[in-house]
């Protein structure tokens, strides 16, 4: 299902790029004068190919899952939060959920592996269905959480396929639905150490470059933090990364993914190959987000071209991995808190840079004459 899903991702359309890009430097404006909110709206136009976009219903998918290697003492809270928390999404109490309340978007609550028991008459078995109740898509019924990757793998290659399929599943929903634009989040206790573990498979850079303290693990829980990362991501690191040594990006990705990844993680994974198929503009929130976006650009580079990164995250490791991906956060809150709390924000600005391009007028709708600006568009002179 993940290789059809990829297989039916297409760059962004270049060519009404250009048209939306023509469409900016004919508005009643300086050149250049809206900044990033002028490249939104280009770059949501080769996603949708449309020029002219409305913006106006997000909806954040949020994956929640626990992760064997908590067992270690890598993370600062107890397991028990991810389902604490997990409940509290229903229920809006959440970071994610108080910005989703105040910006108009929607959540999609997704349980892949929650240790703990939820009560069962939180549980909605379609996507959608009611947006305050979880969606259960476990893999594993019975234990929930991902093996313990300081010991063995994290999950079997038909255990990470599935998670990849239920993304996908996630991302058809919510374009079923109507929506413009979803945005990727998760919660899941440990999946800092999961992440920064794939992150290393991919670049080839050592914990040192990515890992970082999450939310707050003390001295002793960081040194074996690191020392778990080094020891998962071995082989990958030793040979350079996927990214530089791979013969097959799409099939060892996969298989770091069921090594060392979680169930949050590949599910978010497949969300990003949904939207990327499915033509709908996907927004990044923090680490663990950006991660599984660079994973479905190794499976398929094509996908980033959908991606919008919303927020620069404090975590080690995710200034590399926006950077491989081409992207820029366009949010400088000192953010770090995960859930995909970032997302109902940047939804709100990328609404607002799509509805510049629909409704502001040009130099001819505006009776302006724009020949003074002929000198400034010649030279580029208004950017420098």
């Amino acid at each position: 299902m993940i290789r059809e899903t990829a297989g039916r991702i297409r760059p962004a359309d270049k060519d009404i790029m250009e048209k939306a890009r023509q469409r900016q430097e004919s508005l009643a404006k300086p050149p250049g004068s809206l900044g990033g909110l002028e490249e939104i709206s280009i770059r949501v136009a080769g996603m949708t190919g449309r020029v002219i976009n409305r913006i106006e219903r997000g909806c954040v998918a949020v994956f929640c899952a626990d992760n064997g290697v908590a067992a270690e003492g890598v993370a600062s809270a107890p397991q028990s939060v991810t389902m604490a928390q997990t409940v509290n999404f229903t229920r809006r109490l959440t970071g994610v959920g108080a910005l989703a309340e105040s910006f108009g978007s929607e959540l999609l609550i997704v349980d892949m592996g929650v240790k703990d028991p939820i009560p069962a008459e939180l549980y909605c078995s379609e996507p959608l269905e009611d947006t305050h109740k979880i969606v259960n898509r476990r893999i594993r019924l019975a234990k929930g959480e991902t093996g313990n990757i300081a010991t063995g793998p994290a999950m079997t290659r038909e255990e990470a396929e599935a998670s990849l399929a239920a993304g996908v599943e996630m991302a058809d929903a919510i374009r079923d639905a109507g929506y413009d634009i979803m945005g990727i989040g998760e919660m899941g206790i440990g999946n800092t150490t999961t992440s920064a573990a794939v992150l290393s498979a991919v670049t080839g850079l050592t914990s040192e470059e990515t890992v970082g303290r999450g939310g707050g693990v003390n001295d002793e829980g960081f040194r074996r933090k690191k020392e778990i990362v080094d020891f998962a991501a071995a082989e990958y690191v030793n040979r350079g990364g996927i990214l530089k040594s791979s013969e097959d990006p799409a099939e060892d990705m996969v298989e770091a993914l069921a090594r060392m990844g979680g169930f949050d993680l590949c599910a978010m994974t497949g969300a990003y190959l949904g939207a990327a198929a499915n033509r709908m503009p996907v927004v990044i929130d923090g680490y663990i987000s950006v991660v599984a976006a660079l994973a479905a650009r190794v499976i398929n580079p094509d996908a980033a071209d959908y991606m919008i990164a919303s927020h620069k995250s404090w975590e080690k490791g995710y200034s590399r991995a926006v950077e491989i991906l081409g992207l820029k956060p366009f949010l400088a809150l000192d953010m770090r808190l995960g859930e995909g709390s970032g997302c109902p924000v940047a939804f709100r600005i990328i609404r607002g840079a799509c509805d510049v391009m629909a409704n502001m007028a040009t130099f001819s709708e505006a009776a302006i004459n724009d020949e003074y600006l002929e000198e400034i568009r010649a030279k580029d002179s208004y950017r420098r």
